[in-house]
């Protein structure tokens, strides 16, 4: 997969919430996603991105170039859609060294990964993209959670992937589910390893409107 564009380096300063601020966009189908950013009052519309989403390779794949890479391609195919706005789309994966946990593909690929994770750290990365539909203009950028997540028996795998709450999810399982009671330390944003690093967003936000 090719790595995205470098950041645009040109700069608008309208403040996100300005009644001059093009609409915000998010590109993703993602309840989590959208949950959150209602939570921390960001006025949005939801597109869902026109994407096929390739399978996560299992190795010669750097996890951040990964990430970065597919959450333009989402943000990107939206601005295919829409005149003008500020597309806002993420991409999470779960990654031990160069390996790479995205969505499961089924109950038994939920189960190979959950196998994969229990009594390890990992990483949760989340890359994150700002796209001007109008302009081109864009910033790319992503967060690191670490997660420490200890060993599970075979009956909590089972149960777990019972509730089917794996669906959808990187690194198939939800903090914020009953995937909380496998996690033993979180080093990083919480709300990453939920579906956006939304401290990383406000970050991005500001920047991108120079306020």
């Amino acid at each position: 997969m090719n790595k995205p564009p470098q950041e645009n380096p040109d700069r608008r300063s309208v403040p996100a919430h300005s009644p001059d601020a093009p609409r915000l966009i998010l590109a993703s189908g993602s309840p989590r996603r959208a949950e959150l950013l209602r939570e921390y009052g960001y006025n949005f519309e939801v597109i869902h991105p026109p994407f096929d989403e390739p399978p996560a390779p299992i190795r010669h794949a750097n996890p951040v170039e990964w990430a970065e890479t597919v959450s333009f391609l989402k943000a990107e195919s939206v601005a295919a859609l829409v005149k003008n706005g500020w597309i806002l789309s993420g991409d999470t994966v779960a990654a031990i060294d160069d390996r790479i946990f995205g969505k499961p593909a089924d109950r038994a690929d939920a189960e190979a990964i959950l196998r994969s994770l229990a009594g390890t750290t990992h990483r949760v990365i989340t890359g994150v993209t700002l796209l001007d539909a109008a302009t081109g203009r864009r910033l790319i950028r992503h967060d690191i959670t670490h997660v420490t997540m200890r060993s599970l028996c075979d009956r909590e795998i089972a149960d777990y992937l019972d509730t089917n709450a794996w669906q959808g999810k990187a690194g198939a399982y939800g903090i914020q589910d009953r995937g909380d009671a496998f996690v033993e330390r979180i080093d990083g944003s919480f709300t990453n390893v939920v579906g956006f690093p939304m401290e990383l967003i406000r970050e991005m936000l500001e920047d991108w409107t120079g306020s």
